[in-house]
């Protein structure tokens, strides 16, 4: 596997569907996981273990998981909201289960209908039931901290709520945190205060951020937390996506303009970006009424972009 600076997971075929009130085919959707494979990226997110009468665009979660687990090198995960959700994961082989909570009381009663404690409580035995598992089936295991920078509800959340539940996840045995902008009101500063904050708080654990671009900053945003330390992020190609239950909250950064992004500043993410914007069409194919995002697929990559000097010096990892 190449090496890289920065590790990008794509969150499109969980977060960028799970709204959208059409159907992408099954076998649309493991196409693009194919693609994207194909182009670089290492991890994506392929769907949710949810009740399918909740969210129908994962009725095919089963399928999904089984093929996408055959592509050598691909990190295959999912999000999970609760223990059932563990199992079903399990039992199909998922490399990594996303445990999802919000710090916000009011979004996690809407999202998963159940107080906070009782979604950490649910989470520890899920702690459980993985280490259960056998060493090398094991799947690793998330915490997601969703509305950590605000709530549509509730306003901005404070820092200390964020910090208490990461130390949480950590102490369970959680093996990533990931401290998501659910609905789009971080700011470059806020992102350095609670990013600092938290990896401060769980040590070494691996701190992943996932940025939406509500307000336009989500890549402002990838700086600030860049210069925390953080190399672990989500995007959506295309920057599709949004919360069901976080009214406002529309995609996530956009992966093709993050990568471009980051490489533009030296740091290797592993992705081809040309294949990375063609694969913008076979979506727009499958979902001609989906609304797409992206200034790369806009302008296109500038010329010369792959000749050396022309990308800038890696910026100095912390």
């Amino acid at each position: 596997m190449q090496e890289v600076d920065v590790h990008v997971r794509e969150v499109g075929l969980r977060d960028g569907l799970q709204i959208h009130p059409v159907f992408m085919p099954t076998e649309t959707k493991l196409a693009w996981i194919r693609s994207e494979a194909a182009a670089g990226v290492s991890e994506i997110e392929v769907t949710s273990y949810v009740p399918a009468k909740v969210v129908p665009q994962f009725v095919d979660a089963e399928t999904v998981t089984v093929e996408a687990l055959k592509i050598k090198g691909l990190t295959v995960s999912a999000l999970i909201p609760n223990y059932r959700g563990a199992e079903r994961g399990i039992e199909l082989g998922a490399h990594k289960l996303n445990f999802v909570m919000s710090v916000s009381k009011t979004h996690n009663l809407k999202n998963v209908r159940r107080e906070r404690e009782e979604s950490l409580a649910d989470f520890i035995r899920i702690v459980e039931l993985v280490r259960a598992q056998p060493a090398q089936t094991r799947p690793v295991l998330v915490g997601g901290l969703a509305t950590a920078f605000g709530c549509s509800y509730e306003g901005r959340v404070p820092v200390a709520d964020v910090v208490k539940y990461a130390v949480a996840f950590a102490e369970a045995g959680a093996q990533e945190i990931v401290v998501p902008d659910t609905v789009g009101y971080a700011d470059p500063q806020q992102v350095r205060t609670v990013f600092k904050a938290v990896m401060d708080a769980v040590g070494p654990i691996p701190v992943a951020a996932h940025f939406h671009d509500t307000r336009g900053i989500g890549l402002a945003n990838v700086t600030a937390a860049l210069d925390c330390g953080v190399r672990r992020f989500d995007a959506s190609l295309a920057g599709m996506g949004g919360c069901p239950f976080a009214p406002g909250a529309t995609g996530n950064i956009v992966m093709d303009d993050l990568c471009f992004m980051l490489e533009s500043m030296g740091l290797k993410t592993g992705v081809d970006l040309a294949q990375l914007l063609a694969i913008r069409e076979l979506v727009r194919a499958a979902l001609p009424d989906i609304e797409m995002h992206g200034a790369l697929a806009r302008a296109g990559l500038p010329q010369h972009f792959d000749k050396p000097g022309h990308r800038q010096l890696a910026v100095e990892l912390v």
